[in-house]
Order: structure tokens, then sequence, then C-alpha cells
């Protein structure tokens, strides 16, 4: 049996904005729904070759929350490049200077390792706040 694709000329008008609330979600759950999301697996028209997800809007990402005792115990891992740079940020730390970060690196390793999670990544918008300069692209609102 032959398995027939779409073509990328095809695909391309197909894409939609979501919004999602991370208020009081648990982070890995709503990282797993969003990268699901951004590689376009909720479509029939899924192709593990083509980018055919769509765009996701993530707002209220200082809200987010951990399972268990994580929020204590989790850590971020950064190295600088030079000998005896590694630096480790707590998580509380991370999620109040950088809330944005902590959801973007938790979907970006739900995505593949390649070009093409490279260009999906940049279809997830995160923002701190209630607010996001999306309006005109009317996202529809999102719910896990």
């Amino acid at each position: 049996m032959r398995t027939d694709y779409l073509k990328v000329d095809e695909i391309a008008g197909q894409q939609e904005w979501f919004v999602v609330d991370a208020k009081d979600q648990i982070l890995g759950r709503l990282a797993s729904h969003i990268a699901s999301i951004l590689r376009g697996k909720t479509k029939p028209s899924f192709a593990p070759h083509y980018d055919v997800g769509d765009f996701v809007v993530v707002i209220n990402a200082e809200k987010i929350k951990l399972s268990g005792k994580k929020e204590e115990q989790k850590t971020y891992f950064h190295h600088t490049g030079y000998p005896g740079g590694a630096r480790f940020t707590s998580f509380r730390e991370m999620i109040k200077a950088h809330p944005d970060r902590v959801i973007e690196g938790a979907v970006r390793l739900m995505l593949p390792k390649n070009a093409l999670g490279r260009k999906m990544i940049k279809k997830l918008k995160v923002y701190a706040g209630e607010s996001h300069p999306h309006q005109a692209q009317n996202p529809k609102p999102l719910k896990f």
C-alpha cells in the first residue's frame, strides 16, 4: 500500500492560531500537548517530514505549576563555555527571571532535534502575563 502525502504548497494556508492559558497547568502535560499541536499531529494532513502544525500562543507563563516536589528540586543547567563555567539555576529563580524560557525549553525537547524542529519551535509564542500582541490573528482558545 502506498501512503499519499500532501504537497508543501497544499499545506501552506492551513495553519491556525491557538491561545493557551498556562495558569495552574502542569508543565510537562502542557508542553506535550503544545508539542503535538506544533508538529501537526492533531491534523489528518500530518506528515512527519513536513511542518503542518499550527501556531500556539501561551499566556500566564509565570503561573505554571510542577507536580510533587519538583518545584524545590528541579534545576536548569547552563555552561558558559569557559573552564569551570557550569551554572545551575533553580526552577523558582528561573520562573521569576524568565518564565517564557521554562515553557519553551520543555516544548523544545519534545520536538524533533533537526532543522524541522527548529522551524516548528518558531511557531511557539510565550508571554509571562495576560496580554499578547497576536490579537490580529484571531487565536482560538484551547483547553486541556
